[in-house]
């Protein structure tokens, strides 16, 4: 299944001169959610691991079912005053700015084998701070998969000590 035939490229949003890639027309459509959901089913199989983890929000959408399909258990990261209880937090840079994100303290436990899962890999500032995140709590990051990357952007080569999944690429 080609999965780019999924994903509605929406001009000049959020601003002019972007193409925003918008998954919600892959989201919509049953059988290439659940194709998607598969393949990286299949990934997270081979990495033998014991944990997703996902930034918010899109990252729930995508890590969430892969989570359920494995039995295995999801841990959210979100932006800071998110969560209810204890968390660690990492500050990260932005386009225009900075940012916050946190973990529940308790979410990885040391050892654990991590999925770290979102829908689209850009510059990877999002990612690297998910990243640190679980390295500070002792976990282990097995992979990192995606429905999209952005390779222009090379958002990989900050992630590059990390084996990376992506399903499709622009």
């Amino acid at each position: 299944m080609d999965l780019k035939e999924y994903i509605t490229i929406v001009p000049d949003w959020p601003k002019p001169g972007v193409e925003f890639k918008d998954i919600t027309t892959l989201m919509d459509n049953g059988e290439a959610f659940k194709y998607a959901t598969d393949k990286i089913v299949e990934y997270a199989k081979e990495k033998e691991i014991d944990l997703i983890v996902g930034p918010e929000a899109r990252g729930f959408i995508i890590g969430c079912p892969v989570a359920y399909a494995l039995g295995l258990g999801f841990a959210p990261v979100r932006k800071e005053g998110k969560l209810p209880r204890e968390t660690v937090k990492v500050d990260y840079g932005l386009e225009y700015g900075k940012d916050v994100l946190t973990i529940h303290k308790d979410a990885v436990k040391p050892g654990q084998k991590v999925l770290i899962i979102d829908d689209l890999l850009a510059t990877g500032g999002t990612i690297e701070a998910t990243i640190k995140l679980v390295e500070s709590l002792g976990g282990v990051v097995a992979g990192i998969a995606f429905l999209i990357e952005l390779t222009y952007l090379e958002g990989r080569k900050k992630l590059n000590k990390y084996d990376i999944n992506a399903l499709i690429h622009y």
